[in-house]
């Protein structure tokens, strides 16, 4: 993105001297000839460094009005680079300068290659210093996550969740806007990351954000950002999670509880690709790429109007559906294990190994929680059971056997006791797709056949 100079100077030949440099060097320049030009501007655009010089048409010698426009443009708290000017250089006005609030000194007439050298050092040191700012901010307010940035690094055996991963897989080197739906607890939070991590945008930041979390008189402060005195808790510049994603990815998750009232404003700026932080008229960059996330049925939602149609439509260039657990029976065994050995590390435990009753217990559980409450779970179980081996009674789960989970129900299509078959069968034998195939007598073609007519793939 081109970098935009200010450039203060009463001297109306310096402006143009300078303007000639920079602008062959693809800088955007803005130049104003009072302090009080200068400090509008920088309110009312987007500026990336400032040059000053020190004396204007009030007082030629002392560098008073500069050094003052030095405090007021620092009080702002924009974080701008100034650098200062003056052909009446002396080291006590360089120190003053410097104290009120300007990074560099250069004295007139300049030397190019030093005014040059001297604007690249301060854009670099200003990009690193907004960079740490927004990873601090980031850091303070965001709950962080070991999310995995390979296909290695997901448990995903079953043919579902290996097809959604191709998918995500190409997806990511697009730039679609991606939905993914799904119960709570299946993941959805992971596959974004991941889809951030293997995308052309991985060494920017993936950003996270609870929309249910967001009380909405904070939305759009939260989402755009504010700047201090903004309102009246306002102590100090905020960076919104727009601009902490800047050229990264925003992960918009519980997508369904925006308030009807703010989702006109987050459509804007999905479509205008620009925002501006509460207090301030100035309109900020929006390159980012949208993920979002729900549990909820969104058309549904849009008949009921508790969802904008046109939102809906712009966030989900592709929508996608995260299975639940109890669709992975392949993947439970290794899951299981994973929570297992996270959390006898994390609680310096011995590590108890799962019988094959157990496991078996896991696959023919329901999961309402799905990958969550099998975490919960395993944390829980390790320090229930006193022994090297944990068996399915002590999991204590409570397995609903109703007449409708019967294979006996007369309520039921023939279709229906096929697909549970399908599914009691393959918990038999522990996910093994051969196995249940052969005890089936089905060939394994056949097998996956019947397994997406069912939609278990």
């Amino acid at each position: 993105m081109t970098k935009k100079i200010l450039i203060a100077d009463d001297d109306i030949n310096i402006i143009a001297s300078l303007k000639f440099v920079l602008a062959d060097e693809g800088f955007d320049i803005l130049a104003v000839t009072t302090p009080e030009a200068a400090l509008e501007s920088i309110k009312n655009h987007v500026v990336d460094l400032v040059l000053l010089d020190m004396n204007f048409q009030h007082d030629t010698t002392s560098g008073s009005e500069g050094i003052s426009l030095v405090s007021a443009i620092t009080a702002l708290e924009l974080n701008i680079p100034i650098i200062v000017m003056t052909g009446w250089a002396t080291i006590d006005i360089a120190v003053e300068a410097m104290q009120a609030g300007a990074k560099d000194f250069i004295q007139k007439p300049w030397k190019n290659e030093r005014m040059l050298s001297a604007i690249a050092n301060q854009l670099a040191l200003a990009q690193s210093d907004k960079k740490a700012q927004r990873l601090s901010q980031q850091n303070h307010l965001l709950t962080s996550q070991a999310h995995p940035s390979n296909r290695e690094g997901i448990i995903a055996q079953s043919p579902v969740m290996q097809n959604l991963l191709s998918t995500l897989d190409d997806l990511a080197q697009s730039e679609m806007s991606i939905l993914l739906t799904g119960d709570n607890g299946t993941g959805k939070s992971m596959l974004a990351s991941y889809v951030h991590q293997v995308s052309n945008r991985a060494k920017h930041s993936f950003v996270p954000v609870n929309m249910g979390a967001i009380p909405e008189s904070l939305f759009e402060s939260e989402m755009f950002g504010h700047v201090k005195g903004a309102f009246t808790d306002a102590k100090e510049n905020r960076v919104g999670r727009f601009e902490m994603a800047e050229q990264g990815t925003l992960f918009l998750d519980e997508l369904a509880n925006i308030p009807i009232a703010q989702q006109a404003k987050l459509l804007r700026v999905l479509e205008e690709q620009k925002f501006e932080a509460v207090g301030s008229s100035k309109s900020l960059q929006a390159n980012v790429r949208i993920i979002s996330a729900t549990n909820s049925d969104l058309l549904a939602d849009i008949k009921n109007n508790q969802f904008r149609e046109d939102l809906y439509y712009r966030l989900n260039t592709i929508e996608l559906r995260v299975p639940s657990l109890n669709e992975r029976l392949e993947d439970i065994p290794a899951l299981a294990e994973h929570f297992l050995i996270q959390f006898s590390s994390k609680y310096h435990r011995t590590l108890p190994q799962l019988t094959d009753q157990a496991v078996l217990a896991l696959q023919q559980y329901h999961w309402p929680g799905n990958i969550r409450e099998l975490s919960h779970l395993m944390e829980r179980v390790l320090f229930t059971c006193k022994k090297s081996s944990i068996d399915a009674d002590d999991l204590m789960l409570k397995v609903v056997e109703n007449n409708h989970e019967s294979l006996d129900d007369p309520s039921l299509s023939l279709e229906a006791i096929e697909r549970k078959a399908l599914i009691k069968r393959l918990a038999f034998f522990r996910g093994n797709a051969t196995e249940t195939a052969k005890s089936l007598g089905l060939s394994r073609s056949g097998y996956y056949r019947r397994l997406s007519k069912y939609e278990l793939v």
